[in-house]
């Protein structure tokens, strides 16, 4: 390796590029998810019976069983990755992320519901795929280990499951070339889903439910209590149109109708 190619790729990591881009996309990521998930988990830790009403199960959270090992995974994974992203940086910098000038607030809302509704497609998949042989042994039993989940268990996987996670998420903003901004407001926006999604509670004044498909922790929490079905990460209308909901979710959510809106044609 001569020496121009050695500065040429020293200077890569010493674009401004490389710290606002990969580096702090993971620690906007990290610090969001333990922003939106530390609350929760503390509330399944206290446990109040003036909040059972909103649970999903009636059964205890596993927090003081999973807290440790679950915060264990979620500094390893993302240890791992910051060292994936500078070793893929000659690559990623080639990638349409960009810090021009920002669109549009409507370009920027229709990005952000692309990435949506891409990534929750494109997860429904994955997602199915990861229930069978191999990679279920292996890598996806690792998330479903916890039953009972709270907050923070949202970011308890095995690494390899971690790494496929983060780069589907990444496919939508690739596709549109988005802004460096859009893509920090739609990792907040992933976030609060694999919070919300594994809190255990179901509250109408989530927020969330300014979205007009989403349902909720029942949905996926289903899957954890279930096993099986309800694959998609944030909607359930795939799962709906593959006829994949969980056992007794249909039930449940039907019972809770003033709670939990139903799915919408």
């Amino acid at each position: 390796m001569t020496s121009d190619l050695i500065a040429t790729i020293t200077g890569w990591y010493h674009e401004p590029m490389f710290w606002l881009y990969p580096m702090a996309t993971l620690a906007i990521s990290l610090g969001t998810f333990l922003l939106f998930a530390l609350p929760y988990t503390l509330l399944a830790w206290i446990d109040p019976p003036s909040l059972a009403k909103y649970k999903v199960q009636d059964k205890p959270f596993d927090v003081r069983k999973w807290l440790g090992p679950t915060l264990g995974r979620l500094l390893f994974n993302n240890a791992a990755m910051a060292v994936i992203l500078v070793l893929s940086w000659p690559w990623m910098r080639l990638t349409p992320i960009h810090l021009g000038e920002l669109p549009a607030w409507y370009i920027i809302l229709a990005q952000l519901l692309f990435f949506i509704f891409l990534d929750d497609f494109l997860y429904y998949w994955v997602h199915r795929a990861m229930h069978k042989g191999w990679l279920l042994k292996h890598v996806h039993s690792v998330h479903h280990r916890i039953r009972q989940t709270s907050a923070i268990n949202g970011n308890y996987f095995h690494l390899l499951e971690f790494i496929i996670i983060s780069t589907l998420a990444l496919v939508g903003p690739w596709l549109v070339g988005a802004h460096l901004y859009v893509l920090w407001i739609w990792i907040v926006i992933r976030q609060f889903e694999a919070a919300d999604g594994h809190c255990g509670y179901v509250f109408p004044w989530n927020p969330g439910h300014i979205f007009p498909l989403y349902q909720g922790a029942g949905y996926h929490d289903f899957h954890h209590s279930q096993y099986q079905g309800n694959y998609a990460g944030f909607l359930p209308y795939l799962d709906r149109f593959w006829g994949t909901y969980a056992r007794g979710y249909e039930a449940w959510r039907d019972a809770r109708k003033p709670a939990v809106p139903a799915d919408r044609p």
